[in-house]
């Protein structure tokens, strides 16, 4: 099964269904307090608007590469965003660029994007690292596989620490490894 990448779906049109209407654009994905894959972003609050669109992962019919399905538009909520506090891009705990240290301190790099199976409840399963454009140039961004030892991950606020055996399975991000 392709995993998939989560900045790979952003900008991907979300179509119901029942009637084919396209009722937005991912945006951002929300996680629980176990870093656990809870839902899609597709507008966020503006000036007037107080609240975010979002569509709980339970009611995705279909993540495929071109567009995200859902049964009808009664499956959006609207949520206030201090209720998302753990996202991608936003919220007040974000995934984006926050750093992975083994418990023995050693930086591993930032995160540059998350990995997850396409089903419902679904834990990160990997993590794309950067350690900054030149050594992304130099080197390329390192993938770590996190699904055989996830009790061993503590997700913080501000940042993610891992095994010190996590250094040694760092691998190069290949393009098989997720949904193009």
């Amino acid at each position: 099964m392709k995993l998939i990448k989560l900045q790979q779906i952003v900008g991907v049109p979300v179509t119901t269904l029942d009637v084919g209407k396209q009722v937005g654009t991912i945006k951002d994905a929300w996680f629980d307090e176990y870093w656990q894959l809870q839902g899609l972003v597709i507008e966020f609050a503006s000036w007037f608007a107080t609240s975010l669109r979002v569509i709980p992962w339970s009611e995705v019919v279909s993540c495929g590469e071109d567009v995200i399905l859902i049964s009808s538009e009664s499956k959006v909520q609207r949520l206030k965003p201090q209720q998302i506090t753990r996202s991608f891009f936003g919220g007040i705990s974000k995934l984006k660029d926050m750093p992975i240290v083994t418990v023995q301190g050693t930086q591993l790099g930032r995160v540059s994007d998350v990995y997850f199976l396409p089903f419902q409840g679904t834990q990160i399963v990997g993590y794309e690292l950067t350690d900054g454009f030149v050594s992304d140039l130099m080197e390329g961004r390192k993938w770590l596989n996190v699904s055989n030892n996830s009790n061993d991950i503590k997700l913080g606020d501000d940042a993610i620490i891992v095994p010190p055996i996590s250094e040694a399975e760092l691998e190069p991000v290949a393009a098989s490894n997720f949904m193009k």
